[in-house]
C-alpha cells in the first residue's frame, strides 16, 4: 500500500518479513475499452447479489431489511473471497561494500553501518484472479524486484507464479498461474457508472491476516494525487492498510472497480481515505500485458499545460477548457505536424479536451501510426492540425512534460530593467555559464524577483528565461516593458509569458495591473 503521510507524501507498504523493500513510484493510463478475453468467462460472477430487501430499491436508495436495519454484505462476499489471493515475494538486498571485507573483520564494520551481506526480503500483497485459466491482477509495487513469486488462494493451495508483465507508469502488474481445474475468479465493472456516495467493499490480506473485508462508500471519483499522467483514482473510506495493495474493491454486483493501491495516513495505518486504480485502466492495460507483455502508448511530442483562468483571460478564452502547448519537440509527431508554441489545443478527433492530463491519456490511448485530428486555437483563430501519433519513447512523457527548448539567437549583453516585480537583462554567455541556460535558448533573464510579486507567487525564479510576452518573442528587456506598457494601455489586467526553466518551457500569467 502506497501511504500518504503528515509530510504530503505518499507511500505504499507491503507486509515484510526478514528485510525491507524500498517503494517505488507509481503512475497510470487512459481510456476504458474492454477487449475479448481479458474478462472471465463465468458470466454468472456477474449477477446482482440477491438483498433482503422485498422491493428492489431505487436507484441510489440503501436496501434494507424489514426492521430497518442495514442489508449484509455476506452473499456478496463470500462468492468473491475465493477469487482474492495472498501473494508473497522473494528479493535479495544487494550487499553493502564491507560485504567483501575478511570475515574476522566484518562484524566491525557492520557496527558502524560500513556494510552486511545480501539478505532476503519476503513481501506479501494482495491480488485478485481475474479468469479461470490463472491469470491475476496486482500493483506492480507489490511484486517488483522478486525473484520468486508465490501465489496462495483462500483454500490453502500455493502456486509460484510467472509474471506476464508489468506497467509502472500505472503500478499494475499481471501473472499467471497453472492448475490442474479452473479457479474461481471476479470480473471487471465499469466504474464510469460509480457515483459519489455508492456503496463498495474491499477484500484484501492486511497485515497478512488473509481474506479481510471492509466496506465503506465512494468518496470522491478522479482524484488526482501527483501520481503522473496516466490514472485519476477512486477515493473510498473502506479502510485498507499495509497489504491490501493489489487487492480488489467491489460494487455491490460483485464486479472489480478499483484496484486498492494507495492510503492517506500520517500513522501508518488506515484514517479512511484509501485510492484504488479504476477498473478502466487495470482492464485496458492488462489487455496489453496479456497480449504483448507490456504497454504502448501514443506520443504526440509536445510538453503542455492546463488552462488556467488567468491564462484563459490573456488569451481571450471564455471557457479554461483545453490544453496549451508550451513546446515542441523538434523532429516529433507535433513538430511534423505544424504545431506551434502557444497553439491550444481544445478537441481530439471531435472529443472536447478538458485540460493537460485529458489530452494525455487520450493520446496514449491511441496505437502509434494512427492518424488523429486536433482542433486548435491559434492567435484566437481556430484551426484543424492532423498528427500522425508516434509510439512513445522510454524516456519520455507521451505528451506532457517533453523536453527540448525551442530556437533562438544568443543576447548581447546591455542593461537592466525592471517589470511585473522582475529584474530583468540580457541573455549573456556569462548567464548562461552561471545559470546553465542552453545556448538555443534565446530570451531576457530574470536576475530578481519581489516575493510580494504576483510573477514570484507565480514561481518564478532568478535563472528562468522569458521567451515571448503576449505570444510576441522578447530579445531584450526593452521588448519586456513595451510589450507590458502595450497590454496596459489595451486594457488587460494580466499578460501571458512564456518562460523557459530548468525544466522546460511554461506559460504563466502575471498580473501587470499594479506594476
Amino acid at each position: 500500500m502506497f501511504q500518504l503521510g503528515p509530510n504530503s507524501v505518499l507511500r505504499r507498504s507491503r507486509v515484510i518479513a526478514l528485510g525491507t523493500v524500498a517503494a517505488v513510484v507509481l503512475v497510470g493510463l487512459s481510456a476504458f475499452a474492454f477487449v475479448p478475453g481479458v474478462a472471465p468467462s463465468d458470466k454468472t460472477s456477474a449477477a446482482p447479489i440477491q438483498m433482503a430487501a422485498t422491493e428492489p430499491a431505487a436507484r441510489g436508495t440503501p436496501h434494507m431489511l424489514e426492521n430497518g436495519a442495514p442489508f449484509s454484505f455476506a452473499d456478496l462476499v463470500e462468492r468473491v473471497s475465493p477469487a482474492v489471493v495472498t501473494i508473497t515475494a522473494d528479493t535479495v538486498e544487494p550487499a553493502t561494500a564491507a560485504a567483501d571485507v575478511p570475515a574476522p573483520f566484518r562484524n566491525f564494520f557492520n557496527q558502524f553501518g560500513q556494510g552486511r551481506a545480501p539478505r532476503r526480503a519476503i513481501s506479501a500483497g494482495s491480488g485478485f484472479i481475474i479468469d479461470k485459466s490463472g491469470f491475476v491482477v496486482t500493483n506492480n509495487h507489490v511484486i517488483e524486484n522478486s525473484s520468486k513469486i508465490t501465489v496462495k488462494l483462500p483454500d490453502g493451495r500455493s502456486f509460484e507464479a510467472k509474471l506476464i508483465g508489468t506497467d509502472p507508469l500505472t503500478d499494475i502488474a499481471l501473472l499467471k498461474i497453472k492448475s490442474d481445474k479452473p479457479l474461481p475468479s471476479v470480473e471487471f465493472g465499469d466504474d464510469r457508472s460509480v457515483r459519489v456516495g455508492d456503496w463498495v467493499v474491499a477484500v484484501g490480506n492486511p497485515f497478512g491476516l488473509s481474506n479481510s473485508v471492509t466496506a465503506g462508500i465512494v468518496s470522491s471519483l478522479g482524484r488526482e494525487i501527483g501520481n503522473g499522467p496516466y490514472t485519476d483514482f477512486i477515493q473510498i473510506d473502506a479502510p485498507i492498510n499495509r497489504g491490501n495493495s493489489g487487492g480488489p474493491t467491489f460494487d455491490l454486483r460483485g464486479q472489480v472497480i478499483g484496484m486498492n493501491s494507495m492510503i492517506y495516513s500520517p500513522s501508518g495505518g488506515s484514517v479512511g481515505i484509501g485510492f484504488a486504480i479504476p477498473a478502466s485502466i487495470v482492464h485496458d492495460v492488462v489487455a496489453q500485458l496479456q497480449a504483448h507483455g507490456h504497454v504502448d502508448r501514443g506520443y504526440l511530442g509536445v510538453n503542455i499545460q492546463s488552462i488556467t483562468p488567468d491564462i484563459a483571460s490573456t488569451l481571450n478564452i471564455t471557457s479554461p477548457k483545453g490544453a496549451i502547448v508550451a513546446e515542441v519537440v523538434p523532429g516529433g509527431p507535433a513538430a511534423k505536424a505544424g504545431f506551434q508554441q502557444g497553439d491550444v489545443i481544445v478537441a481530439l478527433n471531435g472529443n472536447a479536451v478538458d485540460d493537460s492530463r485529458d489530452l494525455t491519456r487520450h493520446i496514449a490511448s491511441l496505437p502509434a501510426g494512427t492518424t488523429a485530428t486536433f482542433k486548435v486555437m491559434r492567435n484566437g483563430q481556430p484551426m484543424t492540425i492532423s498528427a500522425k501519433i508516434g509510439a512513445r519513447p522510454d524516456a519520455e512523457v507521451a505528451s506532457n512534460n517533453a523536453p527540448g527548448d525551442e530556437d533562438g539567437q544568443n543576447g548581447a549583453a546591455a542593461g537592466s530593467m525592471s517589470a511585473m516585480g522582475l529584474g530583468l537583462a540580457e541573455v549573456t554567455p556569462e548567464a548562461r555559464q552561471n545559470f546553465n541556460i542552453d545556448s538555443d535558448v534565446s530570451g531576457v533573464l530574470v536576475t530578481r524577483v519581489d516575493p510580494d510579486s504576483d510573477a514570484g507567487d507565480k514561481g518564478i525564479q532568478p535563472g528562468d528565461v522569458v521567451i515571448s510576452v503576449a505570444n510576441k518573442p522578447v530579445r531584450s528587456p526593452k521588448d519586456v516593458v513595451a510589450l507590458i506598457n502595450a497590454a496596459r494601455a489595451a486594457g488587460h489586467h494580466s499578460v501571458l509569458l512564456l518562460v523557459a526553466t530548468q525544466g522546460g518551457s511554461r506559460f504563466v500569467a502575471v498580473d501587470i495591473g499594479k506594476a
